[in-house]
């Protein structure tokens, strides 16, 4: 599980989890399937394999309404893809996004570094070619690893890094940025292995110190702080990252289980002291994951459970006389979730969740069993109209989200969405450290 390390008490947050495999029978399990992309019907037309160009337009608007209320985001995006065939056996994919956030030029709110940051921004999706040999497929280039999903955080999903300029705000495919990897997939009837190697791995982005939601960390009193770059591991064979991944569906249970070795997409904020000044750093470590992800349809309601145990990963440390600033712990973070599905095109989602320390030191400022829990409500309210609010809590003090929003699909290929985002909790919480972060926002998006 990832959670987001900060200057304060982490509150271990997340919603349901899912199971992610392609782990079905051998008459519906495709090469597309089990890389996530459309399973063409049976039936279907043969369809024009010519490539074109898909995509989708962005406007974004973000009101901080805190004090000062300021504008946070005014930002254009566009995403441009196109995919197609080379041959028998070989498909490829081309992926591109660029930004421009006019709310970086219209105030002086943020510090140069934060608009040359999130000003404007260019980046490859995902690029990659596909190829297929019998029960084997493989994948090579940039590609998104999905290997757990929920609503709320990351569990399972421990491959690819995440944009977290924006906290956990926007949604999951917009956050997650795409590895250069190497994959290999094997299938048999109910069985599927996942062979990935990594030998250029991308890292979280956290943004620079003065933006909305950068990470700060903890300062004693008396103190200035001086965040200096963040260091990034070297693209040598002792950074390269490599996992498997083993699932099946058994009984209607769709079971999988995984082990990762990787440079963690996480970083940790060393520590050290200049005279009156504290110096940040934040790097990477070294660390193994062992995960697992169950779900089962049990009629109007599915089960789901996801949980990773973390070795080698480093908290901050409270204590300004250790060395280095931080702790490491082993960690497991686990959620068992039930998704309910109701009359009137409703749908109920509730979750419990917990990361648990096995050395625990107080140091860490957090308890030894941090537990949460999350709520999920949506609702078709009439013809092209949706609503959906969430809320994600701690239970062991009052820290929480919440996330209520309408979505309107007006015309095809047309949705504007309304919303807001309202955090609670003291200053070292999870969520209460942007207390004075709570926004209404609103998207306006074309598909093509």
């Amino acid at each position: 599980m990832i959670i987001l390390k900060t200057a304060h008490r982490l509150t271990i947050v997340a919603a349901s989890c899912l199971a992610i495999g392609a782990n079905a029978s051998d008459d519906m399990l495709s090469r597309d399937a089990l890389f996530g992309d459309d399973l063409p019907m049976a039936s279907a037309p043969p369809r024009d394999t010519t490539p074109s160009i898909k995509g989708f337009l962005q406007f974004e608007a973000a009101r901080t309404t805190g004090n000062p209320d300021h504008w946070s985001k005014l930002r254009t995006r566009a995403e441009l893809g196109s995919a197609g065939k080379l041959g028998d056996g070989l498909k490829w994919k081309l992926g591109a996004r660029v930004d421009y956030d006019f709310a970086y030029r219209i105030n002086d709110f943020y510090p140069s570094d934060v608009e040359k940051n999130q000003r404007y921004n260019l980046e490859l999706r995902e690029n990659y070619l596909d190829y297929s040999n019998g029960n084997w497929d493989f994948r090579f280039g940039k590609q998104h690893v999905v290997w757990g999903e929920m609503i709320g955080l990351f569990f399972a999903d421990v491959v690819s890094a995440r944009d977290l300029r924006e906290f956990i705000l926007p949604e999951f495919d917009q956050m997650r940025i795409p590895q250069w990897a190497a994959r290999a997939e094997y299938f048999a009837n109910d069985f599927h292995a996942e062979l990935l190697w990594v030998p250029i791995a991308s890292y979280d982005n956290i943004g620079k110190p003065g933006a909305e939601f950068y990470p700060y960390q903890p300062v004693p009193s008396g103190y200035n702080v001086h965040y200096l770059p963040e260091k990034r591991p070297e693209r040598d064979a002792d950074n390269m990252n490599y996992g498997l991944r083993l699932s099946t569906l058994k009984n209607g249970w769709d079971i999988s289980g995984f082990y990762y070795r990787s440079t963690d997409i996480n970083p940790t904020f060393y520590r050290q002291f200049d005279g009156p000044t504290v110096v940040y750093q934040a790097r990477h470590d070294r660390i193994h994951q062992y995960g697992s992800t169950v779900s089962k349809d049990l009629g109007e309601v599915v089960l789901k459970a996801e949980g990773v145990y973390t070795q080698g990963r480093s908290f901050t440390s409270y204590d300004f006389s250790d060395a280095n600033g931080v702790v490491r712990q082993n960690t497991l973070d686990w959620a068992v979730g039930l998704d309910f599905t109701l009359p009137a095109e409703t749908r109920f989602n509730v979750q419990f969740f917990q990361r648990q320390y096995f050395n625990y030191q107080p140091e860490i400022n957090f308890d030894k069993s941090e537990n949460g829990y999350s709520l999920l409500l949506n609702t078709k309210l009439f013809n092209n109209w949706e609503a959906q609010a969430i809320f994600i809590s701690s239970l062991n003090r009052t820290d929480w989200l919440f996330r209520p929003k309408l979505s309107w699909n007006f015309e095809r290929n047309w949705r504007l969405i309304v919303g807001a985002d309202v955090f609670k909790g003291p200053p070292t919480g999870l969520f209460g450290q942007y207390d004075n972060k709570d926004r209404a926002y609103s998207e306006l998006r074309y598909s093509f």
